[in-house]
């Protein structure tokens, strides 16, 4: 008990103080090797949050009845390619109107790997608008009743406003920052009811359709922004958001194998396809799209979110199909919810549960919103709170700001999971990072503190989690 009682003295003096992963000084990250485990904690019912603490010894005594997470590093599972954010054209729109000197400075906080940054390492982007944008358009807007068949109107204009302007000084700063696109609705006359909410993709533009994505992912290109991947549809079950499209498993898989796998193969784009991109109550729709194998030989895998289902559905999709991979998308913060209430879960359904079943990505939606949570379309969310709130070059930093810095800062792309054994009331996963060192994310998911250890080979470290608090180790 009196390693707790030091922890809560001096967490107070060390609110702000975060120490980088990989690029910290040799005598720190030395002595994190030879003999002592850095912890950085969240206790949700203090004033901890990502908070650095003092180092733990290793060979530390256990308590006889205390827990044991023990750690595997010789038992590797899936590669990590990232933890973020969606970066909606909302988000783009209140950072590039901030004051370069403090964009420049925020940017640095979310997206470099050195000093007190989080390090983020995966985005996710619109393709056209998201819900969370100012406006509803696409690349392909015509006045009603024309088509464009070859897309010789296509532009990518409205991303030039403020999107690609952001993103440019995001590579800067992490040029190996891996990008995915998601449209929300294609152009409205490709559709059946004419409108940018619902309604399905017509057949007859499948082809066109296709190339409106080459043209997305090109375009991109032409900028100096690589696409790492796409999805074919962002809930594809959803069609009452604004904008939405209505797409079916069968429709899905059939665009794919008619017309969006053939266009990207003629292109010769390495940009992955990835299906789905709902709810873990679902895991039947990306199954039957990759039952039907013309389909399949274009996918990459599939993509989930948690408005409805358990986070272990994504293993059942990995089990039917252990060659395709499983990413994790989306994942809101309401904002009439509170931190208490919101910490824990996302911890233990998100940044553990997911990459204990497979994902290789955990974002959180959204980056930024204003303290009004705009903006927003008409029809778009309304209660969706960012990571960061952002009014004017004010910055105030949220609850997904330090559920995703659990993992982002220290487990970086590359990174491998490791076993890590199932303990009651204390959900954890566990990673080895590229350089070698071993991470794990433990919760306390109990309503008393909690004395446990973690144990990697022969050698162990002891700790005390707060009731509610999760605490990332760094070995």
């Amino acid at each position: 008990m009196r390693s707790s009682l030091t922890l809560i003295l001096l967490s107070a003096g060390l609110l702000a103080f975060v120490v980088g992963c990989g690029v910290l000084p040799s005598s720190k990250s030395d002595r994190a090797h030879a003999g002592a485990v850095q912890v950085w904690l969240t206790n949700p019912t203090q004033l901890e949050r990502f908070a650095a603490q003092p180092d733990l010894p290793i060979g530390t005594t256990v308590p006889a009845d205390a827990s044991i997470i023990t750690v595997d590093v010789q038992q590797r599972f899936q590669t990590m390619d990232g933890f973020g954010y969606t970066l909606t054209g909302g988000s783009a729109m209140l950072l590039h109107k901030m004051a370069p000197s403090a964009r420049a400075k925020l940017l640095r906080e979310l997206f470099d790997t050195k000093g007190n940054a989080i390090g983020i390492s995966y985005l996710r982007l619109s393709i056209g608008a998201s819900d969370l944008d100012d406006r509803v358009f696409s690349y392909n807007d015509l006045p009603p009743g024309e088509t464009d068949p070859t897309l010789a109107r296509f532009s990518l204009a409205p991303d030039k406003e403020h999107l690609i302007p952001v993103l440019k000084e995001i590579l800067a700063i992490n040029p190996s920052i891996k990008l995915l696109g998601s449209p929300w609705s294609p152009p409205t006359w490709m559709k059946t009811n004419g409108d940018s909410k619902g309604g399905s993709l017509k057949p007859e533009w499948y082809d066109a359709y296709a190339r409106y994505f080459v043209k997305y992912v090109l375009g991109y290109a032409a900028e100096g922004i690589r696409i790492d991947a796409i999805t074919v549809q962002n809930e594809p079950l959803h069609p009452g958001n604004n904008p939405s499209l209505l797409m079916l498993p069968e429709q899905q898989a059939s665009f794919i194998k008619t017309s969006l796998g053939p266009a990207f193969k003629h292109a010769m784009l390495n940009t992955k396809i990835i299906i789905y991109d709902h709810n873990a109550d679902k895991p039947e729709y990306p199954i039957t799209v990759l039952n039907d194998p013309e389909a399949r030989a274009y996918i990459d895998g599939s993509a989930f979110h948690l408005y409805g289902g358990q986070i272990e559905a994504l293993s059942k999709v990995h089990a039917a199909y252990p060659d395709k991979h499983i990413y994790f998308t989306e994942q809101w913060v309401g904002s009439k919810t509170k931190f208490a209430d919101n910490f824990g879960w996302h911890i233990k359904n998100l940044v553990i549960g997911a990459p204990r079943n497979w994902a290789r990505t955990v974002l959180e939606w959204n980056l930024a919103a204003d303290s009004q949570q705009n903006p927003h379309t008409p029809g778009g969310c309304t209660e969706c709170r960012g990571a960061i709130t952002i009014d004017g070059d004010s910055v105030r930093r949220e609850d997904a700001y330090y559920i995703i810095a659990h993992a982002s800062k220290f487990v970086l792309p590359g990174s491998v999971r490791v076993a890590s054994s199932e303990v009651a009331g204390l959900p954890n996963v566990a990673f080895r990072t590229p350089a070698d060192r071993l991470v794990v994310i433990v919760l306390n998911e109990g309503t008393k503190p909690k004395i446990f250890g973690i144990r990697r080979e022969e050698q162990t470290v002891s700790h005390t989690l707060p009731a509610g608090a999760a605490a990332t180790y760094v070995w």
